[in-house]
């Protein structure tokens, strides 16, 4: 480690050997390539001379190119706000949208036929999912989205997810100095936060833009990533998902309009499931703890000439699950319940499309597979929150939910979303014909179990929220049952 903050020093003396010098100047990261942490993109950005960090790391940029990098690097140093640079991150998914995907497709805006035939799939998704489900439409209108909309509309989602590691990660960065190298840096420290900011910013800008690239809908990852009751969908990807399948592109997106309107359903009326699954995000998140003895490493090499170094520790991660029972709940119970969704919208579609689409088991297939592995942009947030959003359990939960179907019939099998001490667990979907043939708890009892726990002093747990006492109820000053007859 040097003996200056972060590494900070004079700069190396030139080398005698012009090649030498010309050697360490492309290895000293000024350069551009996929690592630039800035995503500037921008030619010629090395190979200037490194006694000049600014010629480094600018080079021979032309004087509009030049005056767009330091405002870049500008809005990176001064960034004063959250743990994420969320402005670096809309701006570089926009940027990373705009460069097309690998196959060369860029990204288009929705022309009025496309929009007409979104509204009119998930129009008619709505129409066969009343067969299927007891849950109402919960889709108040349709939307056809470009990948530029859709990354307009899901980073406040983005937002609350990621915020909670990267608060860590921040934290982490000023508690790494002891106490009185800290007041030394203070402002360095205010910089290196802003960086890790900016950091934050540009690897889920790029993660969100590269997804924009993949996904169908706003659900594609099981939450709900766009505003409340809007069913969207994206053609420009719909059409690239259905290319070589072999299927007419109609029931293409007639198939993912019904995923999509079977996941409005559900949020719109199961009241507590948005909040139970983002606060199973949140307290698997609690317990990631950061690889400190990297993040040390990290800062007290860092040299301001090559912020690359910040960006490829964020990159291999720096998170580490904690191996205790609170942490292997945490996760249980994210996975359980993403499995749950995912199933249950698997098991609803399948039953409203196997009658009126001949390629509804292809599909159903497909979707599947291309869930359960996931893609590079899905692996880009496992890095960088250690998190996976992908259901390992998927099928399981779609077979029991099917078995519920058949055992209690639809009604029976949608009425355990009443309350999430209704559903299945993690060793239910171990022993499915178990809970489907388990005696059914009466919600009244239910109801009577809460107040009972209230009046005694046990709080019950804070994302359920128990229904107003019935009529003739004894209810107390305090709104909550005594328990008592």
């Amino acid at each position: 480690m040097s003996d200056t903050p972060f590494g900070f020093g004079l700069p190396p003396e030139e080398p005698e050997n012009g090649d030498e010098g010309k050697k360490k100047d492309q290895q000293s990261g000024g350069g551009q390539g996929p690592a630039n942490p800035f995503g500037f993109g921008l030619p010629g950005a090395g190979g200037a001379g490194a006694d000049n960090p600014l010629a480094a790391m600018f080079g021979s940029l032309n004087p509009t190119d030049l005056g767009a990098a330091f405002q870049q690097l500008g809005q990176m140093l001064s960034y004063e706000g959250g743990p994420v640079n969320w402005d670096m991150a809309k701006q570089i998914a926009r940027q990373t949208v705009s460069q097309g995907t690998a196959d060369g497709t860029k990204d288009t805006s929705v022309s009025p036929g496309e929009r007409s035939a979104v509204e009119e799939a998930v129009r008619l998704a709505d129409l066969w999912l009343d067969d299927a489900t007891s849950l109402p439409s919960g889709a108040g209108s349709a939307v056809a989205w470009s990948r530029a909309e859709w990354v307009e509309a899901t980073l406040p989602v983005w937002k609350d997810l990621v915020d909670p590691v990267a608060e860590r990660v921040g934290a982490a960065m000023g508690d790494v100095l002891p106490e009185e190298m800290q007041a030394m840096a203070g402002p360095l420290i205010g910089m290196m936060r802003s960086m890790g900011g900016a950091m934050f910013g540009t690897q889920i800008g790029q993660a969100v833009g590269v997804l924009a690239g993949e996904v169908v809908g706003s659900t594609d990852i099981g939450l709900p990533l766009g505003p409340a009751g809007k069913a969207a969908l994206l053609p420009l990807n719909i059409e690239a998902f259905g290319k070589d399948l072999g299927v007419p592109k109609e029931e293409v997106r007639l198939y993912l309009a019904l995923r999509e309107a079977a996941h409005q359903r559900l949020f719109a009326h199961v009241p507590w499931l948005r909040s139970h699954l983002f606060g199973a995000v949140e307290g698997y998140a609690r317990g990631i703890k950061v690889d400190t003895a990297k993040l040390e490493d990290v800062v007290g090499q860092f040299d301001p000439q090559n912020p690359e170094e910040l960006q490829q520790a964020l990159q291999q991660g720096m998170f580490q699950p904690q191996d205790t029972p609170e942490q292997k709940a945490a996760l249980a119970r994210l996975e359980t319940a993403l499995a749950l969704v995912e199933g249950w919208v698997d098991a609803v579609v399948h039953a409203a499309a196997k009658p009126r689409l001949a390629s509804a088991d292809a599909l159903r297939e497909t979707l599947r597979r291309r869930r359960a592995s996931g893609g590079p942009a899905e692996q880009t947030f496992a890095t960088l929150i250690g998190l996976e959003l992908r259901p390992r359990r998927l099928r399981d939960a779609s077979r029991l939910w099917a078995s519920l179907t058949d055992a209690r019939g639809v009604d029976g099998r949608d009425g355990l979303w009443a309350h999430p001490d209704m559903l299945p667990t993690a060793s239910d979907l171990d022993d499915p014909d178990g809970f489907v043939h388990r005696e059914q708890l009466d919600f009244s009892e239910l109801d009577k179990m809460l107040g009972e726990a209230a009046g005694g002093g046990i709080a019950p747990k804070p994302d359920l929220e128990k229904p107003e006492p019935e009529k003739g109820e004894d209810s107390g000053e305090d709104g909550k049952g005594d328990g008592r007859e």
